[in-house]
């Protein structure tokens, strides 16, 4: 995410951070309080990072956290910015081993975007392949469109 410490600069395990292990687990307090004081000297870092270099006409930005970080989005690129996000249930989520952790789950870097967002695009992701492709499909057409 977005929101995370460049690993080598803790001497951590790039590649265990990015799955869903006790290893990433262990450090998640640690990156979160790190992005956060990036963040508290400089709203943008995380934002003109993610797109520094990016040529394409269409991109992604995955994983913003906070209204700041949509907000520069759209004070930077204005109208072309389409912002997507991505439900699911709570029970699908647990299915999917999700725990909520107090501290963790209930931190502006986890909820920060819960409120204060007319998202263009919510996509449903509770496990139906068919529903979930079809609203996908919409999203790619209407991108292709607005080119």
């Amino acid at each position: 995410p977005m929101e995370h410490p460049p690993p080598q600069e803790h001497g951590l395990d790039f590649q265990r951070l990015l799955d869903a292990s006790t290893y990433k687990e262990m450090f998640r307090q640690d990156m979160i309080r790190w992005g956060e004081e990036k963040r508290h000297t400089d709203p943008g870092f995380f934002c003109r990072a993610a797109v520094e270099g990016a040529l394409q006409p269409v991109w992604v930005v995955s994983d913003t956290r906070r209204l700041s970080d949509v907000e520069w989005f759209r004070d930077a690129y204005g109208d072309v910015v389409q912002t997507v996000r991505v439900v699911a249930t709570e029970e699908t989520r647990k299915k999917r081993s999700w725990v909520f952790v107090t501290g963790v789950d209930d931190a502006e870097s986890e909820c920060g975007l819960d409120q204060g967002v007319a998202f263009d695009w919510v996509i449903t992701n509770d496990g139906d392949k068919v529903a979930l492709g079809k609203q996908l499909e919409m999203l790619v057409q209407s991108l292709h469109r607005s080119l």
